[in-house]
């Protein structure tokens, strides 16, 4: 068990690789607490004025 362990966190660390052993989001201090996940809103462009024939 050591760098070439691929299931333990060192492993993890030296081949530069993400997994259960070392998971890439922190996980929350409380537990049951939910992560906030934030969302971008979509933001709709502004329709151009058509221009009137003659």
């Amino acid at each position: 068990m050591g760098k070439g362990d691929r299931k333990t966190r060192r492993g993890k660390t030296y081949r530069g690789s993400y997994g259960n052993s070392r998971a890439h989001s922190a996980q929350p201090a409380v537990a049951g607490a939910k992560a906030t996940v934030t969302k971008t809103a979509a933001v709709k462009k502004a329709a151009a004025p058509k221009k009137k024939s003659a």
